[in-house]
C-alpha cells in the first residue's frame, strides 16, 4: 500500500501513547491472523481423529482457511470503500474470534471446515487492514517503523504455527489451538 493514499491529516491529531496502542494491536491480530495459516497443520491427525475423519479429509481444514483468506484479501479494498476500514476490521475482528470459538466447538469435520471458511475471510481481511491502518496512525517518516513491525508478524507466524499447535495439540487439546485466538480477538476489537 503506497502511502500516497493515506489521509496526510490521519496520524496528525493522535497522541504517542494511543498511536503504540494502535499499533500493538494491529500487529498482535495479524500476527494471530498469520499464526493459524499453519497452527492447525500439526493438529490435523488429532483433529481428525476427534471427528472421525481420515488424515485426507482433515485436510480440508487447512485448505478451507487458505482458500477463504485468498478469496478475502482482495475484496478488501472494496469493503473499506464502501463501509470504512475501521468498521471493516472490527467486523473481521469480531468474526475471526466468532468463528475461532466455532472451530473449537466443532464436533463435526463439515463444522470445522465451515467454520475455518469463515475464519479465514475475516483473516483474509484483516491482514491487508492492519497494513492499512498502521499507515494511517503514523506519520510518513515512521511509515518503514511501521511496516517492518508488520512485516515481522508475517514473517513469524507462519513458522510460529507449527510449535505452537503441536505444543498446544500434544499437552491439551486441538481445540485450545482455536480457543487461544478469542480472548486475543476480544482484546484487538
Amino acid at each position: 500500500m503506497a502511502s500516497a493514499a493515506v489521509p496526510p491529516a490521519a496520524s496528525a491529531n493522535l497522541p504517542p501513547a494511543a498511536r503504540r496502542l494502535a499499533t500493538a494491536v494491529l500487529v498482535l491480530s495479524t500476527f494471530m491472523v498469520v499464526l493459524d495459516i499453519t497452527v492447525a497443520n500439526v493438529s490435523i491427525p488429532h483433529i481428525a481423529g476427534s471427528l472421525g475423519a481420515s488424515l485426507e479429509q482433515g485436510t480440508w481444514v487447512i485448505t478451507s482457511y487458505a482458500v477463504a483468506e485468498a478469496i478475502a484479501v482482495p475484496l478488501t479494498g472494496w469493503l473499506v470503500q464502501r463501509f470504512g476500514a475501521v468498521r471493516v476490521y472490527v467486523v473481521a475482528m469480531s468474526g475471526f474470534g466468532l468463528f475461532s470459538f466455532l472451530c473449537a466447538s466443532s464436533l463435526t469435520l463439515p463444522l470445522i471446515v465451515a467454520a475455518r471458511l469463515g475464519q479465514g475471510i475475516c483473516g483474509g481481511l484483516i491482514m491487508p487492514l492492519a497494513q492499512t491502518l498502521l499507515l494511517r496512525i503514523h506519520p510518513p517518516k515512521d511509515h518503514p517503523k511501521a511496516l517492518l513491525a508488520w512485516t515481522m508478524t508475517i514473517l513469524l507466524g507462519p513458522a510460529f504455527g507449527p510449535i505452537v499447535g503441536g505444543y498446544i495439540s500434544d499437552n491439551w487439546s486441538w481445540h485450545w489451538i482455536f480457543l487461544i485466538n478469542v480472548p486475543i480477538a476480544i482484546a484487538c476489537v
